[in-house]
Formats: structure tokens, sequence, C-alpha cells
């Protein structure tokens, strides 16, 4: 079940139903193209992750959702222009039969679109229960539910009192508290009926004590927010780099342009202060200044995103990073990443529905509400309160495989290996 029917989820969808009929490969996808090594290195077994763990196969998922823009998938996927005319043909019929239901929108929390189909309800509490009553329907035509959030970047907004208890959320969905934006009512719908939620945006959403609180409550699964696509996925790979041949760094110059439906919606500042913070907490937990002063307390650490239409979905990153080495030299190292926004974030979304429903389904994980296993996929991982998130993307792969050798009771893998060398 998604919220927000655009080129993420249309490329997702369109995706998946490419490769179910053996038009492409699912590249990008760790679920079903990754192998996982059990054992020893001696012992040579290393199966693929989807017939290791009993996840769900790609013919058994069903896809329905919520946008305001109306007309069928096939229309939207027209629209963000991400996949290719003839590849979009060859599936046009199975598009073509999934049509979002309105959704919930509010100008007021993404100022740079307008709604042409959204529901109406005379408070926010009315509003959540439309989308609950949505998911009840869908529940009668399938077996297992995941709603993933697809939809755009809301306005910033700071944690407060509404957000501290559950019966407090629920008093301000009545009142309609402003604190309470369109992701929130989605993600209590979906935790109210027992479904993991994944925020595949910079909003804060689940990262609330309220949600945090409905989510050990009924058993339905959270992880992080925002995912971890072009820029912040390559500062996840280098900065861990860095910091492991204790190079210093002093500064980290990152700007975007883009000029998709994203894009257009982070031109408004608002919008973009929820991206900047999403995207400016990388480093600062990688590094650890306090530990590592010399090498990184004065690191100065800018980020751009600049709307530019001609670009479509297919964004350009670009990082200018000055680091210094032995005796404090100074040396400079430039990225320039021209990615595929939609196309870098499809397979992770597959991959956290599976993984979610997955973690739904198993008795040691569902009841602790945060998937923290799932950081990997991440600008902003989720973590236990006073305990600070990962972010060194190795560690974090390290940690979604244990936690899959946890679930099927296989050993844990420490890379340690003197038994190698041992009698």
């Amino acid at each position: 079940m998604i919220p927000g029917m655009g080129a993420v989820a249309t490329t997702l969808i369109a995706g998946v139903e490419a490769v179910r009929r053996g038009l492409a490969k699912p590249i990008g996808s760790i679920s079903q193209m990754g192998h996982i090594r059990l054992g020893k290195r001696t012992d040579g077994r290393s199966p693929l992750i989807k017939d290791f763990a009993p996840i769900a196969h790609l013919d058994d998922i069903v896809f329905t959702g919520w946008d305001i823009f109306g007309g069928n998938l096939y229309d939207a996927a027209k629209t963000a222009q991400v996949l290719d005319r003839d590849q979009l043909e060859q599936i046009r019929p199975f598009l073509e039969s999934i049509e979002p239901m309105p959704a919930v929108f509010d100008q007021h929390y993404v100022k740079r679109l307008t709604a042409k189909k959204s529901k109406t309800g005379k408070n926010k509490c009315d509003l959540a229960n439309q989308i609950r009553n949505d998911i009840a329907a869908f529940k009668t035509k399938t077996d297992r539910q995941v709603m993933i959030w697809c939809g755009s970047t809301e306005i910033f907004i700071e944690p407060s009192a509404v957000h501290q208890t559950l019966e407090a959320f629920e008093k301000g969905l009545v009142e309609d508290d402003p604190n309470i934006a369109p992701s929130m009512l989605y993600a209590w719908a979906a935790l109210k009926e027992g479904i993991p939620f994944i925020n595949g945006a910079p909003n804060l959403t689940v990262d609330i004590p309220a949600l945090n609180e409905l989510s050990r409550k009924m058993n339905s699964p959270i992880c992080g927010k925002d995912y971890k696509t072009g820029q912040t996925f390559i500062k996840t790979v280098l900065a861990p780099a860095f910091k492991t041949r204790m190079l210093g760094v002093s500064g980290w110059y990152s700007t975007n342009i883009l000029g998709n439906r994203d894009g257009e919606v982070l031109d408004d500042p608002e919008s973009f202060k929820t991206k900047e913070e999403s995207k400016l907490g990388v480093l600062d937990v990688i590094f650890q200044p306090d530990l590592y002063p010399d090498l990184y307390k004065d690191l100065y650490h800018k980020v751009r995103i600049n709307y530019y239409p001609p670009r479509g979905d297919n964004k350009e990153g670009w990082d200018n990073i000055d680091i210094f080495g032995w005796l404090g030299y100074p040396m400079q190292l430039k990225v320039d990443f021209l990615c595929r926004d939609s196309i870098l974030a499809a397979p992770l979304a597959l991959d956290l529905i599976l993984f979610m429903d997955l973690a739904a389904r198993t008795p040691s994980l569902r009841g602790l509400g945060i998937q923290e296993w799932l950081s990997f996929y991440f600008k902003a991982p989720d973590s236990a309160p006073g305990v600070y998130p990962e972010h060194d993307l190795f560690i974090q792969s390290m940690k979604l495989k244990n936690t899959l050798r946890h679930i099927m009771g296989e050993d844990l893998i420490t890379h340690l290996g003197l038994d190698y060398y041992g009698e």
C-alpha cells in the first residue's frame, strides 16, 4: 500500500511486473540478487537471500495506493518519464489496471503541489479513519499488508507535545493539531491496523514517541526514513573509508540538480529544511568528532539541492571533499555522480517491503517496533532512545545479513577467522 504513486512508486511497480514477466532483472535489489554466506568461508554455502529467508515471492505482491493527481499508473509513469516508452508499452495493461485512491493532502505541508484528487473530512481523525477503511478493504483481497510512503517531502516539523504520547496524538487528531502532518495520518492508520510502515521521505512521521508506542503496542514494525539512493549512498561509502584510514576531513560540499517532482517540492525552503536535516546527519555520526577532534572537529559540511527541470529524474550530485593526511598536508577528492533517482530508489523500496513483511512475521522482531537492521536503506536510520544510529554502509550490511542469519537460526559471522589458523 503506497501513499504517493509518482516516480518512485511507478518505477517500482513497473519494474516488479517486468521482472515477473522475464523482461528484466531486479538489479539493485539485495533481496532478489544478493547472496548470503553461511558458516565458514571454506564451507561453500552462499545461497541467494530469497532462497534462504522466507520472504514473499514477487508473484505474490499486489499493489495499491493513494495519490493526488488522478489517472492510472500508466498515466503516472508517463508523466514521471523515468522508464522508456517501449518498456512501458509492454506492461501497459497491468499499469492501467491500477488506479490510486484519493489521498489525504494538505498544501500547508507540501507547498509546491496542488491536489486534483484528495479526500475530505471533518478533521484529521476522520481522514485517518478513511485511510483505515481503505486498508480494511484491501485486507479482504490480500493475506498480509505493508505500507511504504513514497509521497513528497513535507515541511520541517519539530517534535512537540502532541507527539509525546499516543493519547496526546489521538487527541490531536480530533483537534486538527497543525503539528500532525498527512504522512502521520497514514502511519497511524497503518500501525493501528497492525501493518508495518516504511518512510521513504525525510518527514518526521514515525520518529515520535507516540507512534513508537503504537508500533510496539500493535506489533507493527517501523524503520528509518529517506531512501539512501545517490549522494548520501556515496557519502556512507567514502566517509567510513577516510575514517578507517585516519584521514582528516576539513570540508565536504555537496550540491544536487534534479528536475523531477521531488526537486520541485524541495525548491520550497520549508521542505528543503526537512531534507537537509536528513542529509546533514550522516557525517557527524560516522566521523565521531568528539572522539577524533584532530581529524573532524572543524569539518564544514554544506548541502544544496537545486531544482532544474531539464534534468528530470536524472539527478546529478557533485561533491567536493577537502581531506588532509600525514603531517596535515591537504588533498582533494571530487565526485560527480550522474544517477537516476527513481532507478536507485525502486529496488530499495522492494527490499524494504519484503523485509518488513518478514519482520512482521518474526516473533523476535515484530514486538521491537524499530527495525534497526534495515538501517542500510536509509539516510536517517532509526534506533532506540539513547543509541546513536549506524550510518556506515558496510556495518549496516553486516547487521542486515547477521539479522537474517539470526532469524533462520544460523551462526552469526564476526569475521574474526582465527579458527582457520588454529588446531
